[in-house]
């Protein structure tokens, strides 16, 4: 399973890579967020549990997982390889790329799905994938860009 998303932000690369980063902040900036904290820090990231909702209509379905978070300033990337929860396996990748005008930030997310027999790789390619992570991750790149295109 394989996810890409993407948006253009107007805004300095560094601005848009700083909000992405500081994800202690983002039930702060992101309303579908429910908490963000790390379990263990290091200079460049460390251990993060996240939890998000993804709504359906009126109603919200709770997600959770831990990720080892490696943050690369130089390389304008920051990654995560999920490490607990439904997605523990799963490697994603942040990369930021300056355009004229700003900067385009890309999220790539990898996954074989979930260690179910038979029904895990397709669970994961019709379901988790499409539905759950896109819709998290679709949401927390529009959040980041309103946030650093007012502030």
């Amino acid at each position: 399973m394989r996810t890409l998303d993407q948006t253009t932000i107007r805004a300095p690369v560094e601005r848009a890579f700083e909000a992405a980063s500081q994800v202690e902040r983002w039930p702060e900036i992101l309303p579908h967020y429910r908490w963000v904290r790390f379990l263990e820090r290091r200079e460049s990231g460390g251990m993060v549990e996240m939890a998000a909702w993804r709504p359906f209509g009126p109603l919200r379905y709770p997600t959770w997982w831990v990720s080892e978070m490696t943050v690369d300033p130089r390389g304008r990337e920051i990654r995560y390889r999920h490490v607990r929860g439904i997605t523990r396996g799963m490697n994603v990748a942040w990369r930021f790329a300056p355009v004229d005008g700003g900067v385009t930030v890309t999220i790539v997310h990898e996954w074989h799905g979930p260690a179910w027999p038979l029904i895990g790789p397709p669970a994961a390619g019709l379901v988790i994938g499409p539905v759950f992570i896109h819709g998290i991750a679709a949401r927390t790149l529009a959040g980041i860009k309103r946030y650093v295109e007012r502030t």
